[in-house]
């Protein structure tokens, strides 16, 4: 029992590990682009100050990591565990994408259309999480809501600039 408990903590960790360092990564691409390119945007009356961004990505980071770690070790064993490992890639990548679109390149209609792919690739990550482990589906909502969010910010920015 010991060792089934070890062996998901370190799925977990690991999970955190590879969900934090995207994110670590998005942010450097982020601050360099703040100062200089995102202030000076005309933004909709519902965008949220810039300090709410790190602890809300952290936060969803964080839930993204567990989550991974839990199907990763309890769908290790069956293909729907490995569909929903590699959905869940494949939507990671589409997230460090959308901070080098944005901020990095300085395109939100480029970056509109990959938050929109990874809208549909969380949303399918959900499908398959909860085929492996239901609370691991449930942890990601709050991103699936942020990344609507998101969305809409977005296309607002598109809009008004």
């Amino acid at each position: 029992m010991k060792r089934k408990r070890s062996q998901l903590i370190i799925a977990t960790t690991l999970g955190i590990i590879l969900c934090l360092a995207t994110g670590f990564l998005s942010s450097r691409i982020t601050s360099e682009a703040i100062p200089i390119w995102y202030n000076g945007l005309n933004k909709p009356f519902f965008s949220p100050p810039n300090w709410l961004f790190a602890p809300v990505w952290s936060v969803l980071y964080l839930l993204m990591g567990i989550a991974i770690g839990r199907v990763w070790y309890y769908g290790r064993r069956h293909r729907w565990g490995k569909t929903a490992l590699y959905h869940f890639i494949a939507q990671l990548i589409f997230n460090g994408l959308w901070s080098l679109i944005f901020f990095g390149l300085r395109n939100p209609l480029l970056a509109l259309i990959v938050i929109i792919i990874l809208w549909i690739l969380i949303e399918r990550t959900i499908y398959w999480f909860r085929v492996v482990d239901k609370k691991s589906a449930y942890m990601l909502y709050p991103y699936l809501i942020w990344v609507s969010f998101a969305s809409l910010l977005n296309a607002s920015i598109l809009y008004l600039n």
